[in-house]
């Protein structure tokens, strides 16, 4: 946060700097703006009994920053309000996601991580945003974030008015379904908030239905370590033998639970050049991935997404997809190439994957 004297207690029309706040959004690209308290008491309780069930998995920084979460003013002292932003990342002409699911030589990568990283370009837009407020009120106390620290960010925008959380715990819109990222920008200018959505979920949950591998125990309740972008992202270790043939050709992140919401039907595509597919990810096949050397890797995803998880991770990734996948010379004859990595992470799902293939298909010479 800048450490400046504040304009909260000056006399200034903090109304019309709110309405002057999302038109500087819309115009910075950003299709909705809103702004919010810091009150997240009620969040707080349902974020400790979530980490004490150990739904979290292995992500210990959701333990280790505690209350600081939840206590915007903990994390930024001083934080009155939140302003949220978000902004669409379908991007335009990716082949169509059912498609890819059921075609299981093919690699189903989460559509958010088909371009560029959407960390930058959020963050950038989000202190430029920052920079116009200061254009106007003068130099102010802020911080931005974009999934860049521990920032209840559905919560939050939640409660600045751009959706409500849905019951598989992404924030949903009435006019965007799910499909776009969040960013934040914490300050102590004490502008008006917006109203929250009401919720819009019903009786349905087709998302619940829908997971493959069940990580939606009920309502707002998800089991990260069940959930397979959890288990292809954030989990560095071997994936559980029973959650692999689970994961089907899901090789980063899974959409299953987007993809039958009714409200995604509203979403619009990404008119950002970075969300735009690289690499031809939206269709391509597993064992065209699987044959990138680590060079080739790095090359191609540095500015991605997907660069963070690195290529041990991939391979044990792509190794479960593979052994998902139809039968045939080609898939087997990839996953022998990989049966001697130096990486004992690598070769071990490469070994389940070839234990699989032999023991449940039968060999095609097509």
């Amino acid at each position: 946060m800048n450490s400046v004297v504040s304009v909260a207690d000056s006399k200034f029309d903090y109304v019309a700097l709110a309405r002057d706040v999302t038109r500087w959004g819309q115009e910075l690209g950003f299709q909705q703006v809103g702004i919010a308290d810091s009150e997240l008491g009620e969040a707080e309780a349902r974020l400790l009994d979530w980490l004490g069930k150990g739904f979290h998995g292995e992500m210990d920084y959701m333990a280790r920053h505690g209350t600081k979460r939840t206590r915007p003013g903990d994390l930024v002292p001083g934080t009155l309000r939140v302003i949220a932003a978000r902004m669409n990342y379908t991007p335009p002409g990716a082949r169509d996601t059912a498609q890819v699911l059921k075609d299981g030589s093919r690699a189903f990568i989460s559509r958010y991580a088909m371009g560029r990283d959407y960390h930058k370009l959020m963050r950038n837009r989000m202190q430029k945003l920052a920079d116009r407020i200061e254009q106007e009120v003068g130099e102010f106390r802020y911080r931005v974030f974009t999934d860049s620290a521990p920032v209840m960010e559905v919560e939050l925008a939640g409660k600045a008015g751009l959706g409500w959380r849905g019951k598989h715990t992404l924030l949903l819109n009435r006019e965007a379904g799910s499909y776009f990222f969040l960013g934040e920008i914490y300050t102590d200018l004490p502008l008006p908030v917006d109203k929250a959505q009401d919720d819009h979920c019903g009786t349905c949950q087709k998302c619940i239905d829908v997971c493959p591998t069940q990580a939606i125990l009920g309502p707002y309740q998800l089991d990260a370590r069940r959930c397979i972008s959890y288990l292809t992202i954030e989990h560095k270790g071997s994936i559980p033998e029973e959650l692999r043939p689970l994961i089907g050709n899901r090789v980063y992140g899974c959409d299953d639970c987007q993809l039958v919401c009714p409200w995604n039907k509203f979403a619009s595509p990404s008119g950002e050049p970075d969300f735009a597919v690289r690499n031809g990810l939206d269709d391509v096949t597993l064992v065209e991935l699987f044959g990138w050397s680590e060079s080739e890797f790095h090359k191609r995803l540095a500015r991605s997404a997907i660069h963070r998880i690195g290529y041990e991770r991939w391979l044990r990734n792509l190794a479960v997809g593979l052994g998902n996948s139809p039968k045939s010379a080609v898939v087997v004859d990839a996953l022998k190439m990989r049966a001697d990595h130096p990486s004992a992470l690598v070769r071990e799902h490469v070994g389940w994957a070839l234990a699989r293939l032999d023991g449940q298909y039968a060999i095609s010479q097509a």
